[in-house]
């Protein structure tokens, strides 16, 4: 399993494949495998039990949903909006079957397969449908905001230039995303049997789509660090601030992982990419912090800033490292030019370091206290993002009047569902002709 910015090269489209060209994709946002629902047998497993409007109601929904994800991952289109609202159709449709009322929640096999492998998970059960429902929802919101920050200019590894406003719409997909998750880990799993939940891929463990979600958050703070260090008016411990929370972000994001099963492609490409936004993160957190310090008047506060912007330099070049290794993890991706908050750092801070140890490294001989010498703690700060708040649609008014009672139907209606299932050349079976 791969993240989402890689979509394979073939992919199958109404059984057939479809190649698309080999393109090595540049990665803003992390998306993680795509996952899209499969053509699944809605109708008969719900024949008689419902009426035949509310079946073919749902067939449809999901169809529309099933062919637009194909069009969209597999042919390239950039246009999430369709696909959007195909989804929001069809949510409050399928959850008319996790009612107790219906007592319809495991008589429907749900399929949805990952586009990279093809591998499929077919469980029956309305909430692990209502789960990759808005689990898909929160991809595509991951998917449109690295789409938004990719340059569209053709040019392969080119700067990026992003509006304020587009980084404003990142940062709202962002929310929406970790929202979705936020949701999912807390609120549709719940609703799951272990059992069931034993079947799942890793990608829906509870502790994948925890650190999903906050990574998420931790990219709106990293949009919101790169907008402070462009503004004239910001802090330096504003700047310090954002920093030192984008840093327990991505710590808590790596955290989550810790019980979670990642010896797959995808595991192991999260992990790289929490190292090393992580060690960015401490980079300009320690940056900031050590110009802080600086502004203090004891020797020992110059002594603690140039151990921070040493330390500070070191992790910029660690990083660098860190960022080769996970685009060069499976599925390859393209090395990203510094963007947002690092466009400038890979200079500022050996700058910084090198210029203060100029200034003060005749204070390291004069003091040779090696507890002044040695590295502070950055500060801890209480986390001002909180995953956008989402709440499930109201059930589709279709179902008011379904109590899962066997439904009366026309001998014509009987005689044309009994013919769909037949067809074709089942009557020659039925009148034994070989």
């Amino acid at each position: 399993m791969g993240c989402g910015a890689s979509i394979p090269k073939k992919c199958k489209v109404g059984g057939k494949g479809k190649k698309r060209r080999s393109v090595i994709q540049e990665v803003a946002v992390f998306v993680p495998t795509i996952r899209i629902p499969v053509d699944s047998d809605v109708a008969h497993p719900l024949r008689g039990l419902v009426s035949k409007e509310l079946v073919d109601r749902l067939s449809k929904f999901r169809a529309r949903v099933v062919a637009l994800s194909e069009e969209i991952y597999c042919a390239g289109v950039s246009d999430v909006s369709e696909l959007q609202h195909a989804l929001d159709e069809y949510l409050p449709v399928v959850l008319g079957l996790t009612t107790k009322e219906s007592r319809l929640e495991s008589s429907v096999e749900f399929r949805w397969r990952t586009l990279d492998d093809d591998q499929e998970c077919c469980l029956s059960s309305a909430w692990y449908e209502v789960l990759s429902v808005i689990h898909m929802m929160a991809m595509l919101a991951l998917f449109e905001a690295n789409l938004i920050l990719i340059p569209k200019n053709g040019q392969v590894g080119g700067e990026r230039k992003v509006s304020e406003d587009a980084k404003k719409d990142v940062v709202d997909s962002l929310l929406r995303a970790s929202g979705c998750l936020d949701y999912c880990v807390h609120r549709i799993l719940v609703q799951i049997p272990a059992q069931v939940k034993k079947s799942f891929p890793s990608y829906l463990q509870e502790g994948m789509l925890e650190a999903i979600s906050i990574q998420a958050l931790a990219q709106c703070v990293e949009i919101q660090l790169g907008l402070a260090s462009e503004c004239e008016k910001a802090t330096l411990s504003v700047k310090r601030r954002l920093a030192c929370e984008l840093v327990s972000y991505f710590s808590q994001a790596h955290y989550c992982l810790s019980g979670c099963n990642t010896s797959d492609s995808f595991g192991k490409k999260l992990l790289l990419f929490l190292k090393w936004k992580c060690m960015e993160a401490k980079a300009v957190a320690y940056y900031y912090h050590g110009l802080v310090l600086d502004k203090g008047n004891e020797a020992s506060s110059h002594i603690s800033a140039v151990c921070c912007l040493s330390a500070a330099d070191d992790l910029v070049a660690d990083s660098k490292r860190a960022c080769l290794s996970f685009c060069l993890a499976n599925p390859i991706t393209r090395v990203p030019p510094p963007w947002g908050i690092m466009r400038n750092m890979h200079k500022k801070i050996p700058d910084a370091a090198c210029k203060r140890f100029q200034m003060y490294g005749y204070l390291f001989e004069q003091d040779k206290n090696s507890a002044l010498q040695s590295l502070p703690d950055l500060p801890e700060f209480a986390l001002s993002l909180r995953p956008e708040g989402y709440e499930l649609p109201s059930t589709d008014s279709i179902w008011d009047n379904v109590d899962s009672q066997p439904q009366i139907q026309s001998l014509k209606e009987h005689l044309d569902d009994e013919d769909e299932v037949l067809r074709p050349g089942v009557c020659s079976v039925l009148l034994g002709i070989t």
